[in-house]
């Protein structure tokens, strides 16, 4: 039997998270989701698993979403990175780019997670 492929959702909203958690369950079901409120209970979680994918926010309490980037980068080198936020400035959307983090703009719907999850494929 193969491994599930995870996907680490990291959102200081949990509101946020659980949207996120039903469209990626009824477009991939057998995907397994982990869930993180912030940075460092994503690199917490990161020391026991390779996600797949991780989908970040941009603006979180402590850590963004983009200084986790660089440490996942370091831990897990072949996960795929995705940055979810409404936050679009230009400056965030260059160091996202320079990092080989993938950009998508929020609101959360079907289209943009469809998108984020062609990142596996």
């Amino acid at each position: 039997m193969p491994l599930p492929i995870m996907v680490l959702l990291v959102d200081d909203s949990r509101a946020s998270r659980m949207l996120c958690c039903s469209v990626i369950r009824s477009l991939r079901p057998e995907l397994q989701l982990l869930e993180a409120g912030d940075g460092e209970a994503a690199l917490a979680l990161l020391t026991d698993v390779c996600p797949a994918l991780a989908v970040l926010d941009m603006n979180m309490p402590g850590m963004s979403g983009l200084d986790l980037a660089e440490k996942i980068r370091v831990l897990h080198p072949t996960t795929k990175l995705a940055l979810l936020t409404a936050n679009v400035q230009e400056a965030i959307q260059q160091r996202a780019a320079g990092l080989g983090v993938r950009f998508f703009r929020k609101p959360i719907g079907e289209a943009v997670i469809g998108d984020i999850l062609k990142l596996l494929d």
